[in-house]
């Protein structure tokens, strides 16, 4: 398994490629440089803070960065790169956490932060466009006094181009939907069936296919009424069965967290909040008129006193529900800040049916602790997903083996319940060799060739998606 310690940053190895040259070509650096002027850098801070993601995956630079400001800006450059058969890997904010931005081949990041407009917004037919460099908090912003949001919020404030390219997801997705829902090509037309689905296709490709400038997204509405709730449990069989409950009664809730004691205690340490350290805490959200909300809010709470749930506290108010979602989208970096000192995220997640989902969460806990490992706990339980945010300490290769261990147990448990090895952190090179257990040899290969098809000299972030899987299918116990 292609993973790593942090730590000085050098070249990692990718099944399949050779290693590249520490130094980008003469001829294709100076090609590149006409272009771009002192938007093109080789310097080794840029190379070193382009070969990571927030993960705890070994560096893996490029030979240089380019800033383009248009879209013209970065054909270009993908033609100078194919040209010279130089890899291309594009880097939004670097939020991603299976690789996704490891230069495994050298070649060129292609930063997208100089472009960062909303080009557009269409009040009436609730869509707009951005450049791929726009994060999901400045999309929001901009939206404020329109009336209407873009409701897709991973964890991190991540680029738009980002999101798409690796088919995020959130909190509110068990209410919205995830980024291959929102997303438009071609046209403004709320439905096509003219031709391939080449959306789907691109959107959760992680720029193996196309590089992804501008991106078309649905809005929504800020609904009349919000409301949000807090309420534990003794056991996590209980608020996983009560969320199973919930789904099948289609209670329209707009969010639906569960989060562990262990996440509870970072989160409280971090921020300075006092939420109940319970076994499991969900978290709920509620959007609508003031009549459906408050019917919700009442179903909701009923359904979790009926398992066993308690302490149901409100947050009404903008400043309350802020705080609470706030708290919810620290819990990553609040378990690596009070982890301890030297230690590391390395986090996974799955996603299985919903009726699956006690058997897998508790199974996976039993293991975790098993294994002597630190691994707070939360998730999207509405549509199945949850993560594990395993701590580790980087130079101990006894823990990275009993995490790795876990966390390709973890894959092979969901894969087995009918699930998939990550509902929304996606692929990277840090979970390519899961795929063969998943698709299988045929699905890999069509995969494969699908990626010949559109990058025939493989120069797109290589060593991902689309790779031949005769390099890694031969892994199934890696995780």
């Amino acid at each position: 398994m292609l993973r790593g310690s942090y730590g000085t940053c050098k070249h990692v190895d990718s099944p399949g490629l050779l290693r590249a040259a520490s130094t980008l070509a003469s001829n294709v650096a100076n090609d590149l440089a006409r272009l771009f002027g002192d938007r093109f850098t080789t310097k080794a801070a840029a190379l070193e803070s382009h070969g990571r993601d927030e993960s705890y995956h070994k560096c893996a630079p490029p030979q240089a960065v380019i800033y383009p400001k248009t879209t013209e800006e970065v054909a270009a450059a993908v033609k100078v790169c194919q040209i010279h058969r130089v890899p291309v890997i594009p880097y939004g904010a670097g939020t991603s956490l299976e690789g996704h931005v490891a230069a495994l081949h050298g070649g060129v990041a292609v930063d997208f932060s100089h472009m960062s407009s909303v080009l557009e917004v269409n009040p009436v037919d609730m869509d707009c466009r951005v450049e791929a460099g726009v994060t999901r908090k400045r999309l929001d912003s901009e939206l404020r006094d329109s009336g209407l949001f873009f409701p897709v919020d991973p964890g991190a404030d991540a680029t738009l181009g980002g999101m798409a390219a690796t088919r995020a997801s959130g909190t509110t997705t068990v209410r919205y939907g995830a980024m291959r829902e929102v997303i438009r090509t071609g046209t403004r037309a709320r439905k096509s069936s003219a031709g391939y689905d080449l959306t789907r296709l691109l959107v959760g490709s992680e720029g193996t296919l196309g590089i992804i400038t501008e991106v078309a997204l649905r809005l929504h509405g800020r609904p009349e009424a919000v409301s949000s709730a807090v309420c534990t449990f003794s056991g996590m069989e209980g608020a996983v069965d009560a969320v199973v409950e919930v789904m099948a009664r289609s209670i329209p809730v707009a969010r639906i967290e569960l989060i562990d004691d262990l996440c509870i205690h970072a989160i409280n340490e971090y921020g300075g909040s006092s939420y109940e350290a319970a076994p499991a805490t969900l978290f709920f959200e509620f959007h609508g008129s003031q009549v459906s909300v408050a019917e919700q809010s009442e179903a909701v709470a009923d359904l979790v006193k009926d398992h066993g749930g308690s302490n149901f506290a409100w947050a009404t108010s903008q400043e309350e529900r802020s705080k609470l979602w706030a708290a919810r989208h620290t819990a990553y970096w609040a378990s690596i800040a009070t982890a301890g000192q030297g230690r590391r995220g390395f986090p996974t997640d799955v996603c299985v049916p919903i009726s699956r989902l006690p058997e897998c969460i508790t199974e996976t806990q039993r293991e975790v602790k098993a294994a002597g490992l630190h691994a707070p706990l939360v998730g999207h339980v509405g549509d199945g997903n949850f993560h594990m945010l395993l701590m580790v300490n980087p130079e101990d290769a006894g823990e990275l083996s009993r995490a790795e261990a876990v966390v390709g147990s973890m894959v092979r448990r969901a894969q087995s319940l009918g699930g998939t090895c990550s509902g929304e952190h996606g692929i990277g090179f840090g979970k390519l060799p899961l795929l063969a257990g998943e698709h299988g040899a045929g699905s890999l290969e069509a995969m494969h060739r699908i990626k010949m098809a559109l990058d025939p000299h493989n120069i797109l972030n290589p060593g991902k998606l689309g790779s031949d899987p005769r390099a890694f299918a031969a892994a199934p116990d890696s995780a």
